[in-house]
């Protein structure tokens, strides 16, 4: 569960090109220790005085950050990182208040732009001014060259302190990188990120854009319980201010506003954008690609509709960037999940099984627009290739001013599932009868339903399996629920699909009994191969 840098962290890293100095030699005047961290001058601070701030801003043009040691910061690599521990002597809250210590990431090479660290308390903010001494480093540690304000990299909250874990080497939130950040789920492992904002994500002819949280204001705690953060963002096409209220129960909830002005167009506009990874399952795989059955953060993408359908959309491994769209309006919520459980299904040591899944829930009306999800091409694990995120209709123009509201949820499952049958399972094989000759251009399908209402139906009944197709014809199908493991309402039903081409076919599929509907919609995206 510890988040040492590691291969998120080093993902997320690459985003960050340039180093500013956060504070200025007027900010810098020292006033104030707490538990050796040395803090700036105080000046009045509120979540409104930080949105009067952004907003003064956004009439501004972007100055991106000077470039600082970059040759030094170079030489900070995975390896010389990972040997830059923060003195847990030094965490902020290490004696109180609240249950939670904070500590500080160090500058390297994925992590060259400094982010200002703020604290808040009674209506004050002080700068935490970096000090090398907060930090544990070789003494031939290429960071012991830098100059002495360089700044911090990021934050993580550690485990409490009276908890059942040792909260020096345990926490439970990082930010790192960009605007990215991240949770553990209930099951004690990280996974996938989210983000601040996602700005011309897989835009054909333009860059994405990366914003930064450059400052962060971290609010003492007046007691046990949740803990509240806030943050600026800036970018050459935005700015932001957003405030984190978060709680560490049976997993981590987010409680996030966000208030964001426009400095130009965005062509895709991403609200509360979830990142992971998904390489191959047992839906498909090439064969000898790996040793291991599966290897990803993520399964699959679900989603409750404004008009309360539930889908289930297992993620794919594209041939090339595909962007998907489920138009909606006022979604009741969606995530990218970590359904298998199965240590069997991963074999592997890094606890692929205990990812987190991650639900957004909008807390005010979204309007119309769509959930949209990115899927782009991976040949490894070490690649975030999966982005989801939510996309108004309305267009992002410069000067639209967005306020956003949303809980993010960090848990093993979604946290309103449907009561619904569930898809647990997605095979693809050859089309056509075993001991016959295969026919060309012929898929066959498997899915696998558990659950909700299938438990209970009458001995005899045959669920109607409901099927449909983008292009192509669909072949026979079955149900059967004589499974190996004989688990009660678990159904099978399987078909073969026809299809000429190399264009993605878009499939449904659901079961129902009479006008009753028995699960989830699965939908897939095949791509012919």
């Amino acid at each position: 569960m510890n988040s040492d840098f590691d291969r998120r962290m080093l993902l997320q890293g690459l985003a960050a090109i340039g180093l500013t100095v956060p504070f200025s030699a007027a900010e810098a005047a020292e006033t104030k220790t707490l538990n050796g961290l040395r803090l700036g001058t105080a000046a009045p601070f509120s979540f409104d005085s930080l949105k009067a701030e952004v907003t003064a801003l956004a009439a501004k043009p972007y100055t991106p950050p000077p470039v600082v040691a970059a040759d030094i910061l170079d030489k900070i690599d995975y390896e010389a990182h990972g040997k830059i521990f923060y003195r847990a002597d030094h965490a902020l809250f290490a004696e109180g208040p609240g249950e939670y210590p904070v500590t500080f990431f160090h500058l390297g090479k994925f992590f060259k732009k400094p982010v200002g660290m703020n604290l808040v308390q009674k209506g004050e903010v002080r700068p935490i001014l970096y000090d090398p001494s907060y930090f544990d480093m070789p003494s031939d540690s290429p960071a012991k060259k830098l100059p002495s304000n360089v700044g911090f990299a990021g934050f993580r909250y550690q485990e409490p302190r009276n908890g059942t874990l040792d909260w020096k080497k345990n926490d439970w939130v990082a930010f790192l990188g960009a605007s990215y950040f991240r949770a553990i789920g209930e099951l004690y492992q990280y996974g996938l990120s989210a983000r601040g904002i996602a700005l011309d994500s897989a835009v054909g002819g333009r860059p994405e854009e990366f914003p930064d949280f450059t400052q962060f204001y971290i609010e003492a705690p007046e007691g046990d319980g949740p803990v509240t953060l806030y943050a600026r963002l800036e970018g050459p096409s935005i700015v932001g201010a957003y405030r984190f209220v978060m709680q560490r129960g049976k997993g981590v909830i987010m409680d996030i506003d966000a208030t964001l002005h426009l400095r130009a167009d965005i062509a895709r506009f991403g609200i509360a954008p979830l990142t992971s990874m998904y390489w191959f399952s047992e839906t498909a795989k090439a064969k000898a690609e790996d040793w291991r059955p599966e290897i990803h953060d993520s399964d699959g993408l679900a989603l409750w509709t404004g008009t309360g359908e539930h889908i289930w959309r297992p993620l794919n491994n594209p041939p090339h960037i595909q962007a998907s769209a489920f138009v909606d309006q006022n979604p009741k919520g969606f995530g990218l999940l970590q359904r298998d459980r199965n240590f069997d299904h991963y074999q592997d040591g890094v606890r692929y099984e205990r990812r987190p899944s991650l639900w957004v829930e909008p807390k005010n009306g979204w309007g119309d627009g769509a959930v949209q999800l990115l899927e782009l091409t991976t040949d490894d694990e070490i690649h975030d290739n999966i982005v989801a995120m939510w996309v108004p209709n309305k267009p992002a123009k410069a000067g639209d001013v967005f306020e956003v509201a949303y809980r993010l949820y960090w848990l093993a499952d979604e946290p309103f599932p449907s009561p619904l049958g569930r898809v647990v399972a997605t095979r693809l094989g050859n089309g056509g009868q075993p001991g016959q000759p295969r026919p060309h251009g012929v898929r066959k399908f498997l899915v696998e339903f558990l659950g909700g209402p299938l438990k209970d139906i009458p001995m005899g009944v045959i669920p109607e399996a409901v099927i449909s197709t983008s292009r192509g014809t669909i072949g026979s199908y079955k149900l059967t629920d004589a499974v190996p493991d004989d688990v009660p309402g678990h159904w099978r039903t399987q078909f073969d699909l026809s299809v000429d081409g190399e264009e993605p076919v878009e499939l449904r599929l659901f079961l129902k009994a009479g006008d009753q509907v028995l699960t989830e919609t699965w939908a897939y995206q095949y791509h012919p191969f």
